[in-house]
């Protein structure tokens, strides 16, 4: 198994892995305002990356959750 740098420092960091979301563009607002909204697992935040537009006009966009600062 192939362990990358940026691999390990998100395992050491408390990042969790990415969820990775590809919507219409409408439902695509909704679901990320639904995350960011949710009431914060403790000591973790949720993060909006990646937020592109792919040529079939859907949204892919990524979800972390990363802890917060103390």
């Amino acid at each position: 198994m192939l362990v990358r740098p940026r691999e390990i420092a998100d395992r050491m960091s408390g990042m969790s892995q990415p969820e990775i979301f590809t919507l219409p563009i409408d439902a695509a607002r909704l679901k990320a305002r639904e995350i960011i909204n949710q009431f914060p697992q403790t000591g973790y935040t949720a993060v909006v990356e990646n937020w592109r537009q792919l040529p079939d006009g859907r949204i892919e966009f990524t979800i972390r959750q990363m802890r917060a600062a103390d």
